[in-house]
């Protein structure tokens, strides 16, 4: 059901889109239903209310009142935000802007409607996206899309609504992302890959730090994570930051539409010369920066407290992105990084001087090779790296080659599926020797091909290198006689077919050049 909603949607907000980018078109329609869903749940909390006033066993019932002084007690803001609901003037509820969808001002009404909603709540001041106005859709495009966005019904069950609404919301933030090919990956990381980060560091406590947080994917996942497991989003505090100003909005409207308490600064800034949480020391820090950029440095960073383990080279910031997030973990922290594969193999410039001083000091733990085509924006093969201060099993690296786990949802995207996520997270937990509340025990075993626990001593031998692949072996291969015979039947038919088609065409040949005067 909700997902012929989401593809529903989206073939029509894709069809309105006519020629505007999709990068532009992108903040419109998620700034809508954003705007819906706020309004909706104003809407089922005023009819809850309203049931409760006409309760005489609810102590909010108010006896003999008229209706006028009813509706007059329903805008009392109080009721509302002791409900954390957010607070929508009368003007900028979505009926009132549904109303005007086709007058030639709606852009302005909204824009409007998204500046009073910010000036009563203090938590969204300077996060609506107010573009309206000013977009560059075809005369009646953007009431087209009022309606269509109408068409999503959140129903009365706030736990329901705002579920419905994660999902389309998600499901939206991944077809952008594709719609924009390279420029998406910016601020998307596929749900598998978020999904693999936080089942292996299971954030069900504490603080979560994400320092390049794009759209907020990894803090929805830790909330999805402590919600399967029996947990409350209130036992962890959220921290993130992002330097696109647009992105930062996406991120902070994607973490209010779900109720989850969050700081992700007072403005979007670069995380390395602007750092907002200076002092953090989380419980858990999990990132996916971009890859190999080469404008990070500022002379500013020279000597930064952060670069422990040695000055990252100017020209790449993938080792400043691993030492920044070591920085800021607790002393008990783990931490999770997404990086190109380039990174785990790298002597340019520093980069091998610095791995190898982060494996001496014992601060990696698990390190995992992805399969290819995970990501939207770049086929740059990716690795997970899992970083700890104080691991459970001193003096070893856990290596994972999961290459061959993806499996293929288009023509040219892969994911990792649930079985093949929670392969990994439950090697790494029988790694650790950590198990769940009333799972069974799992035994730790090197599988050749797939996993091997190494000791330092090994890699130091392999000159600090951090490929999956050197280490784990290669897979053990399974004599079926009778899966063999077959393949060899079908690839000795193909070759007969082959070798007839080269006879074909080389007679042909023969029969051409001859024509030409050629002899044989």
């Amino acid at each position: 059901m909700i997902d012929d909603i989401k593809r529903t949607l989206w073939s029509a907000a894709d069809k309105l889109r006519a020629n505007m980018d999709a990068a532009e078109y992108k903040h419109l329609v998620l700034g809508l239903i954003f705007l819906k869903y706020i309004s909706d749940a104003f809407a089922a909390r005023q009819a809850e209310l309203r049931a409760r006033f006409a309760d005489e066993n609810d102590e909010f019932h108010f006896p003999g009142a008229s209706e006028d002084e009813l509706t007059a007690e329903l805008e009392d803001r109080d009721y509302y935000t002791a409900a954390n609901t957010f607070w929508v003037p009368e003007a900028a509820r979505w009926e009132s802007l549904r109303a005007a969808a086709k007058q030639p001002d709606i852009g302005k009404r909204i824009d409007d409607a998204l500046t009073a909603i910010e000036s009563e709540n203090q938590k969204l001041k300077g996060i609506l996206d107010k573009r309206y106005g000013r977009a560059q859709l075809p005369d009646g495009k953007l009431g087209e899309l009022v309606d269509l966005v109408s068409t999503i019904g959140f129903g009365s069950d706030a736990n329901a609504a705002r579920d419905i609404l994660g999902q389309v919301y998600e499901y939206f933030l991944g077809q952008f992302a594709s719609a924009e090919g390279k420029k998406g990956g910016q601020f998307y990381t596929p749900a598998s890959i978020v999904k693999t980060l936080v089942a292996v560091l299971a954030p069900h406590k504490g603080q979560v730090y994400d320092p390049c947080c794009g759209s907020g994917g990894m803090f929805v996942q830790s909330e999805k994570f402590i919600e399967a497991h029996g947990g409350k989003i209130d036992d962890v505090s959220i921290y993130g930051q992002e330097s696109n100003p647009t992105t930062w909005r996406l991120a902070a409207m994607n973490l209010a539409i779900r109720g989850i308490d969050f700081n992700l600064g007072k403005e979007p800034a670069d995380t390395f010369t602007r750092n907002q949480h200076p002092d953090l020391r989380a419980d858990f820090v999990l990132a996916n920066p971009p890859f190999n950029i080469s404008d990070w440095w500022h002379g500013s960073l020279e000597g930064d407290a952060r670069w422990e383990y040695g000055d990252p080279p100017h020209g790449n910031a993938n080792y400043a992105w691993l030492q920044h997030m070591l920085y800021h973990l607790k002393p008990n922290g783990r931490a999770g990084i997404v990086l190109a594969n380039g990174s785990m193999s790298s002597s340019q410039n520093n980069e091998g001087v610095i791995r190898a001083a982060m494996i001496d000091a014992d601060v990696v733990e698990v390190m995992v090779a992805l399969p290819g085509q995970l990501f939207f924006n770049t086929q740059i093969p990716a690795c997970l790296w899992f970083l700890a201060k104080q691991k459970k099993r001193k003096g070893e690296v856990l290596f994972i080659d999961a290459r061959k786990l993806g499996k293929m949802i288009s023509r040219v995207q892969a994911e990792l599926d649930d079985a093949a996520i929670a392969r990994i997270a439950e090697t790494v937990a029988a790694w650790r020797g950590e198990v769940e509340d009333g799972a069974d025990t799992m035994e730790y075993a090197d599988v050749a091909g797939f996993c091997r626990s190494v000791p330092l001593a090994e890699i130091v031998q392999h000159g600090h290198v951090l490929t999956p692949g050197r280490y784990v072996g290669a897979a053990e291969v399974e004599h079926d006689d009778e899966a063999f015979a077959e393949k060899m039947q079908k690839l000795t038919e193909k070759l007969g077919e082959q070798m007839a088609k080269g006879a074909e065409l080389d007679a042909l040949i023969r029969q051409k050049l001859g024509g030409l005067g050629y002899e044989f």
